[in-house]
């Protein structure tokens, strides 16, 4: 009879442990919010680090636990290798002969397994190891459950309550970071770089902020807010704005200087909205909204244009801009006002609205009165007219006449179309054919100069006998590497007409005659 009660008291504890083990998990699982079978996967982890203890070395100890009973069974594991190999991981390894007295099929690779005693989950090791590594896959999967929960809605705006404000030593920042309460006892991050400067916050504050990032870290909060990248300013215009919410408005791009001004372009996809007015709202009521969150940012409102001039225009304001030139090359426009007071305005305090209006269009913008940009054209034709004089041996009055009428450099002189040029007044056969002829032979003489120097590069046969092709253009194409006429068919008309200043019609001319041997081979 002894023998019996002690098995029933023994199946007993038995059961009643199994019992317990199921209302951990349930009791956790609901606590934390998280899934049971993430519950059950750490008790396992800490049981088989309890039963490991009682071995030396490094054993594969694994425990499986019963999801409907609770039942739990420990195994200690071994991977089977060939007899005599040398092991890497004895405590792990177990030879074939010795694998086959456990189970006689096993092969080399297999894995066996033998049962262990169960660790004792009431005990004091269940108070310990179990609760800690409990605790960490808890939290490791609250992380996780943040990430999932937040991922999709990066670059939304988010609120949230001030609930403490740190100090990181490691980055010396002068502001302390702020840390927010978002809900759901989910913390989130403004970063002292990501806040206006000159705002501050109080603990139990509301703040409102753009969802950065979202990533997961070992320590500190996951979700990262900023109040200074511009997607906050178009979050904002999208929560006050109706027609920006419905797709009606559409925000084509932004500038910001945190805390002190910021430039929005804006464009109606329907004819009958203005989006100005739009986004201002009735007394200035919405942008004034958008403000009174950014720190009393100012806003300037502008209208976007597909036309690069009268966007840059639109972008200057308050300014009014007289005129522009636009500078391909370079992506750049010289802005032209009329007066030193239109000037400081387009210029604006410590250059803030010019630098704006560039970052806002992507062009690089010099601005000046009429006045400064008369006497900057003045100098740049006085030093082209002193030119032509040089190159050309032309006197003053020819130089002039051609800076009066566009000319900007030898190249177009020499491949100017004969017709356009014989439209210019003072200009008749006999002149426009000397200064023609006298460009290319300067042009021809530079092409030598630069071909001595990339090692007495040669136009080919082929080049030099194209039709229409001639003796300057090709020793010019040929001193940049473009020798035969397979080269030149390579080239696009952009290519070609940066090379050598040719007309786009001209230049079309000469790359489809370089390409004619192309089709006649079936290319």
């Amino acid at each position: 009879m002894r023998r019996k009660d002690s098995k029933d008291s023994k199946d007993s504890k038995e059961a009643n442990v199994n019992k317990e083990i199921l209302l951990v998990v349930d009791a956790v699982a609901n606590e934390k919010g998280v899934s049971k079978e993430i519950i059950f996967g750490a008790l396992e982890i800490a049981l088989a680090s309890a039963a490991k203890k009682r071995y030396s070395g490094d054993p594969d100890v694994q425990v499986t636990i019963n999801r409907r009973s609770g039942v739990y069974e420990t195994f200690r594991r071994w991977q089977v290798v060939a007899d005599g190999v040398p092991q890497d991981t004895p405590d792990r390894q177990m030879e074939l002969t010795s694998a086959r007295q456990i189970r006689l099929e096993v092969q080399v690779g297999d894995v066996v397994d033998k049962p262990l005693e169960n660790a004792d989950f009431g005990g004091r090791i269940a108070a310990q190891t179990a609760r800690q590594v409990i605790v960490q896959k808890v939290r490791d999967a609250e992380r996780a459950q943040i990430v999932d929960a937040f991922l999709h809605r990066k670059g939304e705006l988010l609120s949230g309550v001030v609930k403490r404000l740190e100090r990181d030593k490691e980055r010396r920042m002068e502001r302390s970071d702020v840390i927010m309460d978002v809900g759901g006892n989910v913390e989130a991050k403004i970063a002292g770089e990501d806040l206006i400067p000159r705002e501050s916050f109080r603990i139990g504050e509301r703040v409102r902020g753009h969802l950065k990032d979202v990533r997961t870290e070992s320590r500190g909060p996951q979700l990262f807010v900023s109040r200074t990248d511009p997607e906050f300013l178009i979050a904002l215009f999208t929560l006050e704005v109706p027609e920006i919410n419905q797709g009606l408005i559409e925000i084509k791009a932004v500038a910001r200087d945190p805390g002190s001004r910021a430039k929005v372009a804006v464009k109606s996809k329907d004819a009958r909205i203005d989006p100005i007015s739009a986004c201002v709202g009735m007394r200035g009521a919405r942008v004034q909204s958008v403000t009174n969150e950014l720190s009393g940012e100012r806003v300037d409102v502008v209208r976007w244009d597909d036309d690069s001039v009268r966007f840059v225009m639109n972008a200057m304001s308050p300014a009014e801009v007289e005129s522009i030139i636009v500078e391909e090359d370079s992506h750049s426009m010289d802005i032209i006002v009329c007066d030193e007071k239109q000037l400081a305005q387009a210029i604006g305090k410590g250059g803030q609205n010019v630098h704006l209006a560039s970052r806002l269009t992507g062009w690089t913008l010099n601005v000046m009165t009429k006045a400064q940009a008369q006497d900057r054209r003045g100098q740049e034709d006085q030093t082209l007219q002193q030119m032509f004089m040089e190159q050309l041996g032309v006197d003053d009055e020819i130089a002039a006449i051609l800076v009066r009428e566009g000319f900007a450099g030898l190249d177009e002189v020499a491949y100017v179309p004969v017709h356009e040029m014989l439209e210019i007044a003072e200009f008749d056969q006999e002149i426009v054919d000397e200064l023609r002829g006298r460009a290319r032979d300067v042009l021809l003489t530079r092409a030598i100069a630069a071909e001595e120097q990339l090692g007495n590069a040669q136009p080919a046969e082929d080049l030099l006998g194209m039709e229409g092709m001639d003796e300057a253009l090709a020793f010019l194409l040929a001193g940049r590497g473009i020798t035969t006429m397979e080269d030149l068919a390579e080239l696009s008309v952009d290519d070609l007409n940066e090379i050598a200043g040719l007309d786009e019609k001209r230049a079309a001319q000469l790359i489809m005659k370089a390409r004619e041997p192309w089709f006649s081979n079936g290319r």
